[in-house]
């Protein structure tokens, strides 16, 4: 059997699984923006919970941690952190508005 030159080994029964090595990301680049935060009121895929989606804001890594702990505790609830976006259970837009605002950010609401 002839291999051509674009294929990769994975396995071999010689020495085993083959490691790939990937492309390093150790963290999400931050996200070009206008300079406002949005957030968006998410439902749809989500079991029927409504969860408020906070994009655009300027920070990375542990400083976007920090901020989305803090605006946990503001609310109350749970939430999470990925690839550059807040997740914040719960309908709280008006306490994240206020919040985020009070925080010298320019914000806007964004969808339903």
């Amino acid at each position: 059997m002839k291999r051509s030159d674009n294929t990769t080994l994975v396995y071999s029964s010689e020495t085993g699984r083959i490691k790939q090595e990937k492309a390093k990301s150790a963290q999400p680049a931050k996200q070009p923006g206008d300079g406002t935060v949005r957030l968006r009121r998410e439902v749809k895929g989500r079991g029927g919970g409504t969860v408020i989606v906070i994009s655009g804001i300027p920070l990375g890594g542990a400083d976007l941690k920090e901020l989305a702990g803090a605006l946990k505790k503001r609310c109350g609830c749970g939430g999470t952190v990925k690839d550059g976006i807040i997740e914040i259970q719960g309908d709280h837009r008006d306490t994240l508005l206020g919040e985020l605002q009070a925080r010298g950010y320019r914000v806007k609401l964004a969808g339903g």
